[in-house]
């Protein structure tokens, strides 16, 4: 059986030469967020941000919750691939990196579609809850601070609708989640979170060993 694929710089470097459509707009955010402290690191990868628009494509999404905008890459991929008269509701502890990717949402046409709210996300979760009920998104993005990736996955999995999509970001976390001498918050957040997602007989996962460990999530349908 076939190991996994070991990526060289070379292979990489095909990779992006014949997959990425990265357009102006988002490279030129991605240029601008990569000049800021630990900018590279806290942004998701232009192939990542591909597939997300790919995936809420596919589901299709005409609601998006996103846990954790920062500087708003991944909020634009997927604004975009909103259904017709979608919204995007994305939300994290400071408006700060936001206002950053306003302008750039705004060039590419699709800010009238997104919501930011700014606050603590498990009180943010709570308040779509008992705004918009369970099951009012079809696609749940999450990229925020690790160690509560539990939480909002619980959470998530309310607001998600039972066709839905969940999608979790750096679930390998830079490969820290298989060093014994990492006991950091966030590294036993995502230690944490991995080992509930795998063995939660509700839904359905896999996940996917692309850029930091990206997770899939859906609820598990019941058949007859």
């Amino acid at each position: 059986m076939a190991d996994q694929l070991e990526l060289s710089a070379a292979l990489s470097g095909y990779i992006r030469e014949f997959s990425l459509r990265e357009d102006t707009v988002l490279a030129e955010l991605r240029e601008q967020t990569s000049q800021l402290p630990a900018g590279s690191a806290m942004q998701v990868m232009p192939e990542e941000g591909q597939l997300l628009t790919l995936l809420a494509g596919l589901t299709p999404a005409r609601g998006i919750l996103e846990i954790g905008t920062f500087t708003g890459y991944s909020t634009l991929c997927l604004a975009r691939a909103l259904a017709p008269g979608g919204t995007l509701v994305t939300c994290d502890i400071t408006d700060r990196w936001a206002r950053i990717g306003a302008d750039y949402w705004r060039r590419a046409g699709v800010e009238d579609r997104i919501e930011v709210r700014v606050g603590d996300a498990a009180t943010t979760l709570e308040a779509l809850i008992d705004e918009r009920g369970a099951g009012s998104f079809d696609l749940v993005f999450i990229d925020a601070d690790k160690r509560g990736l539990p939480d909002y996955y619980e959470r998530s999995l309310t607001l998600v609708g039972d066709t839905g999509l969940i999608v979790v970001d750096n679930t390998l976390f830079f490969g820290r989640v298989v060093d014994p001498e990492a006991r950091d918050a966030d590294t036993e957040g995502v230690r944490a979170f991995n080992a509930l997602v795998r063995d939660d007989p509700r839904v359905e996962m896999s996940l996917i060993p692309m850029a930091d460990g990206i997770t899939l999530i859906r609820k598990r349908r019941v058949t007859a």
